[in-house]
């Protein structure tokens, strides 16, 4: 398959109340994804108490939330994946994160850890505001020789 035909992913869609997507809400949301993250509200996208977008560095990379009247709920293992290309910009999205978290406690942040699985070490924290889904920031580390793409 050529790459132009490999499928990839683009958005992660949630539900959320109406109260969540007001203007103060969507505010809180953005303050905190756009200070940790570097993510962007798609004005043109915004309807009070319906819809936010998320612009997360690409028109077609984005957080889809919308207001539902039964919103999703998830436990502390849903979530979904970011990857940063180095420890070292992993443990500045960590440090943002935790500067806001002196702010308002309501961000939920499980410690950075590494897991090593011999031609991988892999380096990784967990971070949730407001949200259902919990967001899990990772590094890939390869040991030498070893291919990023195949693992071998």
């Amino acid at each position: 398959m050529s790459t132009a035909a490999i499928p990839r992913f683009n958005h992660v869609a949630m539900s959320l109340s109406a109260d969540a997507l007001s203007e103060s809400g969507r505010s809180d949301l953005l303050a905190f994804y756009g200070d940790v993250f570097g993510w962007t509200e798609m004005p043109t996208m915004t309807v009070d108490r319906e819809r936010l977008v998320l612009r997360c560095h690409s028109h077609e990379q984005f957080v889809f939330l919308h207001a539902a009247d039964e919103p999703m709920h998830c436990g502390n293992h849903e979530h979904w994946g970011l990857s940063v290309d180095s420890p070292e910009a992993l443990d500045a999205l960590l440090a943002r994160a935790e500067k806001f978290r002196d702010g308002d406690v309501r961000v939920e942040i499980d410690a950075r850890k590494t897991e090593d699985f011999t031609v991988l070490q892999l380096h990784s924290f967990y971070v949730r505001y407001l949200l259902p889904l919990v967001v899990e920031v990772q590094c890939y580390d390869w040991a030498e020789g070893f291919d990023d793409q195949t693992g071998t």
